[in-house]
C-alpha cells in the first residue's frame, strides 16, 4: 500500500501560510520524511463565491504547484486530485505534464476527471453538457500527442493536422477520477488508475456523483471495474486505485491507528493500491504535526 495526501488547501478563507513558498516547501519535505508516495493539489480555476461560502474551498493551479513540489522533494509522485480535463485545450494540458514528467524525472500522474460545478464550467466558457465527449476527446488527444509524431485528429472539439509536441513523456501514468460506470470503462479501457471520490449521500448529490462511503460501496464497484479490465483483456495488477479508509485522522482525538492498518489490510484485500490520507488545513503546523503523526503510527509500523 502507498499512501498519498491531498495539500490541505481544503476551505475558504484559506490558510495564508499554506500558499507561500516557505510553506508548502515545509509540508512537502515533511510528507516526504514521514513515508509518504506522492501528494496531489486540487483543480478550481474558477470557482463561483457561492460554492466557496457553501463550503468549498480556494485552490492553486495544480500543475505549477507540482513544479514547486518537484523542486524541493526527491521521491514523492505528484498527482493532481484532480484535473478537470475539459476545462482546459488538451494540447496544453500535454504539454503541461510533459514538462513536469521531464522536469521532476518521471513523477507526474495525470490524473483526470470531468468534474461537476456548472458555474465553473460557464465560466471558463466550457459546455458543461459536453463534459463527457469533450473528456473522451482530450484523452485521445493527449494520448496520441504524446506518443505520434503528425500526430492527427478530427473531433467535434479538437483538430489537428501532423502536429508534433516534444519533448514526450517518458511514461506518465493516467488516472481516471468518478464515482460512475462509465468512468470505471474509461479506466478498463484507457487508465492506469482509478482514483474514485470517497462521498456521502449528502455530498454526493451536491457533487452529482454516485454515493460512496466505504468498502461496502467500493467493493461492487471494484467487481465492475475488473470485469471490464479482464474483457479488454488488460493486467488488473497494473492499475492502480486510490481509496481512503474513511476513519478519524491523525488530527482528531478519535484517531487509532490499529484501526487504520487494519482497514488497510481490508482495503488491500480488494485491490486498493494507494491509501489517501486528510490533514488538516487550519494551521501549517497542525498539518505537518498530522503528516509526521500518521508516518510513525501507520506508515512506518505497516512497514
Amino acid at each position: 500500500m502507498r499512501h498519498w495526501l491531498t495539500y490541505p488547501l481544503i476551505a475558504h478563507p484559506f490558510e495564508p501560510e499554506l500558499v507561500t513558498r516557505e510553506g508548502m516547501t515545509r509540508l512537502a519535505r515533511a510528507a516526504e520524511a514521514a513515508g509518504f508516495d506522492g501528494i496531489g493539489f486540487t483543480d478550481h480555476p474558477a470557482p463561483s463565491h457561492k460554492w466557496l461560502n457553501a463550503g468549498g474551498h480556494d485552490a492553486l493551479d495544480p500543475f505549477v504547484a507540482l513544479m514547486l513540489v518537484a523542486s524541493v522533494t526527491e521521491r514523492l509522485r505528484l498527482i493532481p486530485n484532480i484535473v478537470v480535463l475539459p476545462y482546459r485545450n488538451p494540447f496544453l494540458v500535454a504539454k503541461a505534464a510533459a514538462t513536469l514528467d521531464a522536469l521532476s524525472d518521471g513523477r507526474f500522474v495525470l490524473s483526470v476527471a470531468t468534474g461537476y460545478l456548472r458555474s465553473e464550467y460557464r465560466a471558463l466558457g466550457v459546455d458543461f453538457e459536453e463534459r463527457n465527449a469533450l473528456f473522451d476527446e482530450a484523452l485521445a488527444v493527449v494520448k496520441g500527442v504524446w506518443t505520434e509524431d503528425e500526430f492527427r485528429f478530427d473531433g467535434a472539439h479538437f483538430t489537428a493536422a501532423g502536429v508534433t509536441a516534444n519533448p514526450k513523456p517518458r511514461q506518465v501514468p493516467i488516472w481516471i477520477g468518478g464515482n460512475s460506470a462509465l468512468t470505471r470503462r474509461r479506466v478498463a479501457v484507457h487508465g492506469d488508475g482509478w482514483n474514485p471520490f470517497p462521498a456521502p449521500a449528502s455530498l454526493a448529490a451536491t457533487s452529482r456523483t454516485v454515493p460512496l462511503e466505504g468498502l461496502d460501496d467500493l467493493a461492487p464497484m471494484l467487481d465492475h471495474l475488473w470485469r471490464h479490465v479482464d474483457e479488454a483483456g488488460r493486467d488488473r495488477a497494473t492499475i492502480d486505485v486510490s481509496f481512503t479508509t474513511g476513519l478519524p485522522g491523525p488530527a482528531t482525538p478519535e484517531f487509532d491507528a490499529g484501526a487504520h492498518l487494519g482497514a488497510l489490510d481490508d482495503m488491500a484485500a480488494i485491490g486498493v493500491t494507494w491509501n489517501q490520507v486528510t490533514v488538516p488545513g487550519d494551521s501549517l503546523a497542525h498539518a505537518i504535526e498530522a503528516i509526521e503523526r500518521y508516518g510513525v503510527e501507520v506508515i512506518a509500523a505497516g512497514r
